[in-house]
């Protein structure tokens, strides 16, 4: 599948958007609302340091739906566990956050998946 450019350019405008993953347990869809960020010109799903149901859930099936402007499209996480790629990238996520926790916390206890697009 081709990413259209509707859903780039809705991605880039919306920061907060909907996923559904599949539970981890259950196997039962499970959606969610949540922020999205762009750094190193992709877009990625993170958030505070702490567990995630959702970042377990897409450990155990990455493949997931974002919801964006009435679309859903298919996406699949690439979680990232590279200690480098991890401080490339929530170094440029933390730093536009302004006050959102030092940079060693993010990197100690965040979740961090690249939204990976057809």
């Amino acid at each position: 599948m081709t990413v259209t450019d509707d859903v780039r350019q809705a991605l880039d405008r919306q920061r907060t958007i909907e996923i559904t993953t599949t539970g981890r347990r259950s196997g039962q869809p499970r959606r969610i609302e949540t922020w999205r960020y762009r750094a190193a010109g992709r877009y990625w799903l993170t958030g505070s340091p702490g567990s995630r149901d959702w970042y377990a859930n897409l450990l155990a099936e990455p493949a997931f739906t974002l919801h964006l402007n009435g679309m859903d499209v298919a996406a699949r996480a690439r979680p990232v566990t590279d200690p480098g790629e991890r401080a490339r990238v929530l170094g440029e996520i933390v730093a536009a956050l302004n006050g959102a926790g030092s940079l060693g916390s993010w990197l100690d206890g965040s979740p961090l998946v690249e939204i990976e697009l057809g």
